[in-house]
């Protein structure tokens, strides 16, 4: 169980977070739905280390994550891909993926957990010795969501993974992302610019606006209120 409360960071005089508080539970898809600077990546950066909220509390299966650096995150069971990916590029798909197994478990499974990559994404398998700079947006997105898989996480995180991919490869991308939660029961929370298609994969969204958490509750149910639809789903 994820658990955040009174979540607050601020950019200079810029408020980014205000007293958000979210609950993901083990095994739960979470989708948080907002605007262009809703505070939505910076969320997601407070859990996973990348920044330090100035109030508030994180905390994961029990264990205080606020403030911890992001190594140390990976090593409770949280796994993060952000929305510019971090990869390597001169570097194969394989040495790329291997760089996600750094925990001693990690690195013990990682045979294994390589083969169910390349089972969940048969073209990385094709192409595990290519230079990632040379794959298309699809391609690498696959990759980066594989090497955090690398980590065996219980919990992963999102930041905007159909961003800038052509239909069909995000549609294949979110196919993967439902088998990955179903049969690993791997916790997902997520940011996602395509609101209907996160509401349909997800059990739970909030949805956040100027840093502040507006509304919540279950995918099924804002994905047929009225108000939601018009502010979110474009209708």
């Amino acid at each position: 169980m994820l658990e955040i409360d009174g979540l607050d960071h601020s950019y200079g005089r810029h408020r980014a977070l205000d007293r958000v508080t979210i609950r993901v539970g083990d095994g739960q898809v979470v989708a948080i739905l907002g605007a262009n600077g809703a505070g939505k990546t910076t969320l997601l950066n407070a859990v996973a280390g990348l920044i330090k909220p100035s109030a508030g509390s994180i905390r994961y299966r029990g264990d205080d994550l606020t403030g911890l650096s992001p190594h140390r995150i990976v090593e409770h069971g949280v796994a993060t891909v952000t929305e510019n990916r971090h990869l390597f590029g001169p570097m194969s798909v394989v040495e790329n993926l291997l760089l996600g197994a750094y925990t001693p478990a990690a690195r013990a499974a990682a045979p294994a957990r390589m083969a169910y990559v390349f089972d969940l994404f048969p073209r990385l398998d094709e192409r595990r010795r290519q230079a990632v700079r040379t794959m298309s947006g699809g391609e690498q997105q696959m990759v980066a969501i594989g090497r955090a898989l690398m980590a065996q996480p219980s919990l992963l995180l999102l930041d905007e993974p159909s961003l800038g991919l052509a239909p069909v490869i995000a549609s294949e991308l979110f196919t993967a992302l439902e088998r990955i939660a179903r049969e690993s029961k791997t916790a997902i929370l997520m940011v996602e610019q395509n609101a209907r298609r996160a509401l349909k994969m997800a059990d739970r969204a909030y949805l956040l606006a100027l840093g502040r958490i507006v509304g919540q509750g279950s995918a099924e149910a804002l994905a047929q209120d009225k108000a939601v639809a018009e502010s979110y789903l474009g209708l």
